[in-house]
């Protein structure tokens, strides 16, 4: 999948699994979890069908804001989300924005760069943790 600005990944779990490693990777450091949406039971609700595909939003001010303070329109892709999701072969997919690329689209990449850097390797490491199997001794 190429979408320019998302950064995906294949998981070795299921949609819930791969939410759930997310929430305590996210949680171990310290961010919060705003939301977590399961887009499939809201489909349900509605009588209408998805593959399961859950959203996790979360953040912390020391991350975000920045972003916000150099142009508050940033505060529209914030906090940061990550999509899980099943394709119809099995394969589940984890999804986030780059924090580069929002700041990009904002127009604030020259100052926020070292923000959005930080930013992208963190979640780097948070979503590799939750979507890559652990490798036994």
């Amino acid at each position: 999948m190429n979408i320019e600005g998302i950064i995906t990944l294949p998981s070795s779990y299921s949609v819930r699994e791969t939410i759930d490693r997310l929430v305590s990777g996210v949680t171990s450091k310290g961010l919060l979890v705003f939301a977590r949406i399961d887009h499939a039971k809201n489909a349900r609700e509605a009588g209408l069908e998805l593959p399961p595909m859950e959203l996790l939003i979360f953040g912390h001010g020391k991350g975000g804001t920045p972003l916000m303070q150099a142009q508050p329109l940033s505060g529209l892709d914030l906090p940061l989300r990550a999509l899980a999701w099943q394709e119809a072969d099995g394969q589940v997919w984890l999804g986030y924005n780059s924090a580069a690329w929002i700041a990009k689209r904002h127009q604030i990449e020259a100052k926020s760069a070292a923000v959005a850097e930080a930013l992208d390797k963190a979640l780097a490491a948070l979503t590799v943790a939750a979507t890559a199997r652990e490798l036994s001794a």
